[in-house]
């Protein structure tokens, strides 16, 4: 396993024509490159923002087989294999491996709050069947599953593949444990609070933002890793207003929804989202209002990040 990865990867959405009836592959041809344009250095699909549960297994195949070979190296794709059923799991990331991903991204299995042991035997299947490097993704939120920092040092230990972790407990000291844990061997990267989770040693982003906002999301991570603080949160500090924006009743759909509303305000629509989820259509004038909120959000980042990097060029002169 030689693929290294760094920096802001966007966890995409995943377009569809209206009323969800298909994947739409023009939309999804603009927004990737978009994401290029804009220096995202890595995407990872398939995963909760891409609405993983709501596609068929032909449905998969043919979007990570379309987006392997649209993104054509430009940057790095990784895709969600994760499934509550272990050969499920092992089907789609020997597949994702065979049309030609650059990594995967799994949580435990959810639903059943597995035991350690079950969480062990799932990964050690899946990296039995392919060689992809793989991402652990702790969420507990989603999987009812907290995989502690002693889990995920056994499984560094145990499989050459596992060298990476989205650690999305809301914990951030989570960071630092399990770099000690793993003696320095694991990259830890951060599920929320870029800046500090960087200052604990964070080495990457999984970024839901980057479906709006790529270039400055992808802009903070760069200025994380050179540890440029204050420019770092003169963008974090505004992305919190997305979320407080979002988040006030919406719980369930609306990092979903809005990002692909979001998305279309910023010029490249992808559909709406797919049942159970509440559409962003449905609504009506709250959405809509919401939205007015954030543009100017968008706005205000393109400034920042404009007045950061002449001000970087500046003193490079």
């Amino acid at each position: 396993m030689t693929t290294t990865f760094s920096g802001s990867f966007t966890v995409t959405i995943t377009p569809f024509t209206p009323g969800g009836e298909a994947i739409d592959y023009p939309a999804w041809e603009r927004f990737l490159d978009w994401q290029v344009a804009c220096g995202v250095p890595g995407i990872i699909i398939l995963g909760t923002t891409g609405e993983f549960l709501t596609l068929t297994d032909d449905e998969r195949t043919a979007f990570v087989d379309a987006t392997v070979r649209y993104v054509n190296g430009r940057m790095k794709v990784m895709v969600g294999t994760m499934n509550a059923y272990t050969p499920n799991a092992v089907r789609y990331s020997k597949e994702a491996e065979d049309l030609g991903a650059d990594g995967l991204m799994i949580v435990p299995p959810y639903y059943y709050t597995p035991t350690e042991d079950e969480i062990f035997n799932y990964y050690k299947a899946i990296c039995e069947a392919q060689n992809l490097p793989i991402m652990l993704y702790n969420n507990p939120f989603t999987t009812n599953v907290d995989m502690p920092a002693s889990l995920v040092a056994r499984l560094t230990r145990e499989f050459s593949q596992i060298r990476y972790i989205k650690e999305a407990s809301q914990d951030t000291a989570r960071v630092h444990d399990i770099i000690v844990a793993t003696d320095g061997v694991m990259n830890v990267w951060a599920g929320q609070r870029v800046l500090e989770s960087y200052k604990l040693g964070a080495t990457g982003y999984v970024n839901p933002y980057g479906n709006y906002i790529p270039r400055a999301s992808a802009r903070f991570v760069e200025w994380a890793e050179q540890g440029r603080w204050d420019d770092v949160w003169a963008v974090q500090s505004v992305i919190k207003k997305f979320d407080t924006i979002i988040t006030a009743g919406h719980p369930l759909y609306g990092h979903q929804c809005y990002s692909k509303a979001l998305a279309a305000a910023a010029g490249y629509p992808v559909g709406d989202v797919r049942a159970p989820i509440t559409t962003f259509a449905s609504l009506g004038k709250e959405g809509t209002d919401r939205v007015a909120q954030m543009v100017p959000l968008m706005e205000e980042l393109e400034t920042i990040v404009d007045r950061i990097e002449a001000r970087t060029a500046q003193t490079a002169q």
